[in-house]
C-alpha cells in the first residue's frame, strides 16, 4: 500500500488554513471534473482531489492524518503504526462529504481505508429540539483509543490519560488542544471494549445534555504476553533434556509464578493450557503457555564433543517427512 501525500495532490503547504484548503479543492475540482476537463485521467485525479479534500478539510481527520509526521513521501511502501490514534479524541460521524457531488462512487482508497475507515465512522449527537426555552440538542459524542497495561486489565487500576482534541483557530488553522482524564480500569476489559464516560462529550445546545466519550482500549504491548480475547500466551523456552525426559519447571503468569509440568516427549509448539488464568471474566480466560525448546550454544570443546557424541549415538533425522 501506498502513502498518499494530501497535501501534494492539492498543492497546499502543510501549514495551509481551512479557507486555503476549500479554495484549492474548488480550483482543482473544476479543472478535473470528468463532464468538462479534457485531461486524459481527470476521472482518476478528481477521485483523488476528493479524497485529499474529504481529509483536509475535516480537522479531525486532518489532525490525525499529520500524526503521522511530515518525512512519509508520496508512493512509499505504507502500513499504518501501531495505534497510531491513540490518545486522539473525535467526534465521528462518518465520512464528511469530500465527494458531494458524486465523484466518489469508485470509493476511497486502500490508504484512506487504512486510517479512516472504521474509527472514524462512529455515529455522533443526537437531533436538536425546540422548546419555550428555545432550541436545544444534546452534545454529540466523542471517541478515543487509550493504551493501558494488560496488569490494568487482570487487576483492574485508575488511571489518567492525556487527549487531544482538534480545533481551528481565529486564523482558520488547525491546532489541539489536551485534557487529562482520570479513568477507573475495571478488572477484566478486554481489548476493543468501550468505557463510557457520560457527559464528558461535547456540551449541549440551550438546556441540552452533554454528549458522551467512549473510550476504546487496547493493549501495550507486554514483553512477554500477548492476549487474543480473555486469553494470554506465553512463549517458554525449555531445554532438550526437560522436553525429552519431562520436568517440573517454574513459568510467570499475570498472577505471579505457577509450577507447570512438562510430560516426557515434549515437542516445540506444544501448547499447555492453564485454565482460568488469563483475563478475569464470566467465564475468564486462559493462559496458553507454549513451548520452545532452546539449544545451547556449542561455543566450548566440551559441548561440541557432546554434540558430537549425540550425533552418534541418536538415530535422529528431522527431515524425515520431508522424504529425505
Amino acid at each position: 500500500m501506498e502513502f498518499k501525500d494530501y497535501y501534494e495532490v492539492m498543492g497546499v503547504k502543510r501549514d495551509a488554513t481551512q479557507d486555503d484548503i476549500k479554495r484549492a479543492y474548488r480550483k482543482l475540482a473544476r479543472k478535473y471534473h470528468p463532464d468538462v476537463s479534457k485531461h486524459g485521467d481527470a476521472e482518476a485525479r478528481f477521485k483523488e482531489v476528493g479524497e485529499a479534500y474529504e481529509v483536509l478539510k475535516d480537522p479531525e481527520k486532518r489532525t490525525a492524518y499529520d500524526q503521522l509526521g511530515a518525512n512519509w513521501k508520496a508512493g512509499q511502501d505504507f502500513n499504518a503504526p501501531p495505534d497510531w490514534d491513540a490518545g486522539f479524541e473525535f467526534s465521528g460521524g462518518g465520512y464528511t462529504g469530500g465527494f458531494g457531488d458524486g465523484a466518489g462512487a469508485g470509493g476511497f482508497s486502500d490508504f484512506f481505508e487504512s486510517l479512516f475507515g472504521q474509527g472514524f465512522q462512529q455515529t455522533g449527537g443526537q437531533g436538536g429540539f425546540r422548546s419555550q426555552g428555545g432550541f436545544q440538542a444534546r452534545g454529540s459524542d466523542h471517541h478515543a483509543k487509550v493504551l493501558i497495561d494488560l496488569e490494568d486489565a487482570m487487576n483492574g487500576a485508575t488511571r489518567s490519560f492525556s487527549l487531544r482534541v482538534p480545533k481551528v483557530d481565529a486564523q482558520g488553522h488547525v491546532t489541539t488542544s489536551e485534557r487529562i482524564l482520570k479513568v477507573n480500569i475495571p478488572k477484566g476489559v478486554k481489548q476493543g471494549q468501550h468505557i463510557r464516560l457520560a457527559g464528558q462529550g461535547n456540551p449541549g445546545m440551550g438546556e441540552g445534555k452533554p454528549g458522551d466519550l467512549f473510550l476504546e482500549i487496547e493493549f501495550n504491548p507486554h514483553s512477554i504476553y500477548r492476549v487474543e480475547g480473555r486469553d494470554v500466551y506465553l512463549d517458554v523456552p525449555v531445554t532438550p533434556w526437560e522436553a525429552a525426559l519431562g520436568a517440573a519447571i517454574k513459568v510467570p503468569t499475570p498472577a505471579g509464578r505457577v509450577d507447570l509440568k512438562i510430560k516426557p516427549g515434549a515437542a516445540s509448539g506444544n501448547k499447555l493450557r492453564l485454565k482460568g488464568r488469563g483475563i478475569p471474566g464470566n467465564p475468564a480466560g486462559d493462559l496458553y503457555v507454549i513451548l520452545d525448546i532452546s539449544l545451547p550454544a556449542a561455543t566450548t570443546d566440551k559441548a561440541k564433543d557432546i554434540y558430537r557424541d549425540m550425533q552418534q549415538a541418536l538415530d535422529f533425522n528431522p527431515r524425515v517427512k520431508l522424504g529425505v
